[in-house]
C-alpha cells in the first residue's frame, strides 16, 4: 500500500487502546510505525539491479519481525522526542504499544494487495497476495484520515473505532467483489471454451469495481477485464505465449546468472511472465493501467551476450490520454458485454 495508507491505518488501530488525552501523540507513534517496514527500499545495489525485489516485503514485514521492528521505531522515536513536542507526553509502555499496534498492520494490509508479502519470512519465502484492494485506493484511505485526524483534535476514541470500522468494511468488500470477478473471470474462459490450468483476478488502480482477469490455458494467457457493479460486465482483452525458456532464450543455460536471474524474477511475479514482442524483454502481467491490456509497468532485459552479468531492470510507467479514457470507460461501466451472475464451476 501507499505510504499515506500505510500509516494512518497504523494510526487508527494504536488509537483504539490509547487514552483521550494522548490521542494525537498515539496517531503519531502509530502512524510512523505503520510506515517504518517500508524503509527496507534502502536495500539495494548497484551491481545487482534486482536485489529490491528480494528485499521489498521481505523481513522488515514478516509476523515475527513485528516486535523487533517496533522495538526499532519505538527506540529512534524515544530518541528524539524530545526535540518534537508532538512526540512527547506517552509513558514507555504507551510509546511501545502504539508502535507494535501500528507495526503490526503494515504486512496485513500489504498482503491484500497484488504485488506480494513475505509474511511467513523467515521459514517460507512464500509471497502472500491476497488479491483484495489495489495498492492506492483513495476511497480507503481519506475517510480514514477525516476520522484520525477528527480523534485526535477532538479526543474522542470512539472516531478511531469508527475508522477501524470502515478498514474492516472495506476490506470485506474487496473479499466479496474478488469472489464476483473470480465467478465472472471463470465465466469468460466457459465462453470460450476454455478449462484454465491456472486463474487469478486483481483490482486495477484505485477501485474495487473492475478486474483485470488472467488465466493460463494451452501455453497462453488470456488477459481481460471484468467489471463487478450492479451487474458483472466482460472487456475482451490481449492474448499472449507464456515464458518458454527453451523456445524463448534457446542459448541461454540453466546455470548462467541471467538464467539465474529470470528464476528470481519468476518467483516475484508468480510466474506470470511472458515477452515482449521483437524484445528481449521479459515482462510481469499482472500490472497494467487498462487491465484488458498487456503493458506492463515492469520487467527484465535479457542480454544472451552476457550471460554471467545480472539482467537489466526496466520500468514503464507512462500513462497517455488513450489510456486514461479507455480505463474511465470500464470504471464507468461503459460498453462491455453483460454477463450472468451466478456460481460457476471451478
Amino acid at each position: 500500500m501507499d505510504p499515506v495508507s500505510q500509516g494512518v491505518v497504523g494510526a487508527a488501530f494504536a488509537q483504539t487502546a490509547a487514552k483521550r488525552a494522548t490521542l494525537a501523540t498515539v496517531a503519531w507513534y502509530g502512524a510512523l510505525g505503520g510506515m517504518a517496514p517500508d524503509l527496507d527500499v534502502l536495500f539495494q545495489s548497484s551491481t545487482d539491479p534486482i536485489l529490491f525485489l528480494e528485499f521489498h516485503r521481505q523481513f522488515t514485514h514478516s509476523l515475527v519481525f513485528i516486535p523487533v521492528g517496533a522495538l526499532l521505531v519505538f527506540l529512534v522515536l524515544r530518541a528524539i522526542a524530545s526535540r518534537f513536542r508532538f512526540l512527547q507526553g506517552l509513558s514507555t509502555g504507551q510509546a511501545y504499544l502504539a508502535c507494535l499496534m501500528g507495526y503490526a498492520t503494515h504486512g496485513l494490509l500489504d498482503a491484500c494487495t497484488s504485488y506480494g508479502t513475505q509474511l511467513l519470512w523467515p521459514f517460507s519465502n512464500t509471497r502472500v497476495a491476497w488479491d483484495t484492494m489495489s495498492i492506492v485506493d483513495p476511497l480507503f484511505t481519506v475517510p480514514l484520515v477525516v476520522l484520525v485526524v477528527a480523534a485526535s483534535r477532538s479526543k474522542r476514541i470512539w472516531l478511531s473505532w469508527i475508522a477501524c470500522i470502515w478498514m474492516f468494511s472495506f476490506f470485506a468488500l474487496g473479499w466479496l467483489q474478488q469472489e464476483r470477478a473470480l465467478q465472472a473471470a471463470h465465466q469468460v474462459a466457459q465462453i470460450r471454451g476454455h478449462a484454465p490450468l491456472r486463474l487469478s483476478v486483481k483490482p486495477s488502480f484505485a477501485n474495487l469495481l473492475v478486474w483485470k482477469a488472467i488465466y493460463e490455458f494451452e501455453g497462453h494467457y488470456y488477459v481481460d477485464a471484468v467489471r463487478v457493479g450492479t451487474r458483472s460486465l466482460w472487456y475482451p482483452g490481449a492474448r499472449v505465449r507464456k515464458l518458454d525458456l527453451s523456445r524463448d532464450f534457446p542459448s541461454l543455460d540453466a546455470t548462467t546468472q541471467q538464467a539465474r536471474d529470470i528464476e528470481r524474477f519468476r518467483w516475484f511475479s508468480d510466474d506470470y511472465l511472458s515477452v515482449m514482442e521483437e524484445s528481449p524483454r521479459i515482462v510481469d502481467m499482472r500490472y497494467s493501467l487498462v487491465p484488458n491490456e498487456v503493458d506492463p509497468m515492469w520487467g527484465i532485459d535479457i542480454d544472451t551476450t552476457q550471460p554471467d552479468a545480472h539482467v537489466a531492470w526496466w520500468a514503464g510507467r507512462e500513462v497517455n490520454e488513450i489510456k486514461q479514457r479507455a480505463f474511465f470507460v470500464m470504471v464507468l461501466g461503459l460498453g462491455g458485454v453483460p454477463l450472468m451472475e451466478q456460481e460457476v464451476s471451478q
